[in-house]
């Protein structure tokens, strides 16, 4: 295992702190500024302008790490410009992407030896090790558990929240993200073989196999009716865009459907997704606020599910450190790196199966004593070891082990 936390010892530091529309800004300026770091703050277009060649907005980052004075700067995700714009003003970049998949990981900017960048998914640490970087570091997601500790449940929370079983996240049925208007030309031969891997993948957790499985012949006959680009300064191939932003995607929708479908024939779904689900026996609650609802809609869950997006293979989600850090009852579908920091049935709950699913989730709504203790552990644990201040310090001793 690669992750070893340690003691941090270094303070006095100044960073440039990239305010987006991230999760978690709130929670890791704070444990940055208890670790004695000094933040200054630039307003990041993320969404505005392009991210990775924009040398607009990469002179914009200069000029603001040249005006501060910082010694590094900081993003929730990788952006090549800022990789750019902190080689050459010679500060050091640091990243920690949550999201997965992210292509901008894999643009060559990557190699610059003023990087420092973090990700939560082991498997895809180990995929870009094997592309030789080492300015790549594993570091898993957190929780903020002194905040959701602040968050009391009222009476009227109650009556919004209650649930049996809740789950947070998209369906991924959105338009842009369905396959079938992209893939309606494919051949018989293609369409199949594209089916046959998403099928063999479905029974296989921890592992990915579509991209392997993409062979420079289907990549070739999908790309006739999906036509992609290269960016030409990146190390991602065609097999590994439409494994992760397409299969995977699909795939992912497909077994929230599934599994979402088969607990609400049997129990209380309730469902917190931007996307209308009239086929589904839910109760669709629509998008939650993340900082201020997501956190009561976890507390007053009995069971709160997570159904991994497939493109992170082996990592533990944000959500399910949202969940835990709460206070909540996690039931998750396997995750390898969980096994590094948590044990199964005692910290959180896995499912290998729909069966296994659907007797899980029943079992632990009748035995709320061990749904209970299993919830408060799993809370102790992050709470002892998963903080944004854990992960702070984890953080800045890599840093400031080249000082």
């Amino acid at each position: 295992m690669l992750f070893i936390p340690i003691i941090c010892y270094f303070i006095n530091m100044k960073i440039l702190f990239l305010k987006w529309a991230s999760f978690g800004n709130d929670y890791i300026t704070k444990a940055f500024e208890r670790a004695g770091v000094e933040l200054s703050f630039f307003d990041f277009p993320q969404k505005e302008e392009d991210t990775r060649h924009s040398e607009e907005l990469a002179t914009k980052v200069l000029f603001a790490i040249q005006e501060k004075g910082v010694d590094a700067v900081f993003s929730f995700n990788y952006f090549p410009v800022v990789a750019i714009a902190a080689k050459a003003a010679k500060v050091k970049y640091i990243s920690w992407t949550y999201d997965s998949p992210y292509i901008q990981l894999y643009s060559r900017t990557i190699e610059y030896d003023t990087n420092y960048a973090f990700v939560f998914d082991q498997n895809e640490y180990n995929n870009l090790k094997v592309l030789g970087l080492n300015t790549v570091y594993y570091l898993p997601m957190a929780a903020d558990t002194s905040y959701y500790d602040s968050i009391t449940i009222s009476d009227k929370d109650h009556k919004i929240f209650d649930a049996d079983i809740a789950m947070i996240g998209s369906m991924y049925n959105e338009k842009h993200n369905n396959l079938v208007r992209h893939f309606e030309g494919l051949d018989e031969y293609t369409s199949g073989y594209v089916s046959g891997i998403m099928a063999a993948q479905k029974e296989i957790y921890g592992a990915d196999i579509l991209q392997q499985a993409l062979t420079p012949e289907i990549v070739k006959n999908i790309q006739k009716v999906c036509p992609m680009y290269s960016t030409g300064d990146g190390f991602e191939s065609a097999s590994w865009t439409l494994s992760n932003y397409f299969l995977a995607r699909k795939l992912t929708s497909m077994e929230r459907f599934e599994y979402i479908e088969a607990l609400s024939k049997k129990y209380d779904v309730t469902l917190y997704t931007p996307e209308k689900t009239p086929s589904l026996k839910v109760r669709n609650m629509g998008t939650v606020e993340y900082y201020k609802d997501s956190p009561k809609a976890i507390k007053c869950a009995k069971i709160n599910l997570n159904i991994t997006l497939r493109s992170i293979v082996t990592g533990i989600p944000l959500r399910a450190f949202d969940i835990m850090g709460c206070g909540g009852f996690l039931l998750t579908n396997y995750q390898a790196d969980f096994d590094n920091f948590f044990v199964p049935d005692q910290d959180y709950v896995y499912f290998d199966s729909l069966n296994s699913l659907i007797d899980k989730a029943g079992y632990y709504l009748e035995h709320e004593d061990e749904r209970l203790r299993i919830a408060q552990s799993g809370y102790n644990k992050v709470k002892n070891q998963h903080t944004f201040d854990h992960r702070v310090k984890d953080m800045l001793n890599i840093v400031n082990m080249d000082i």
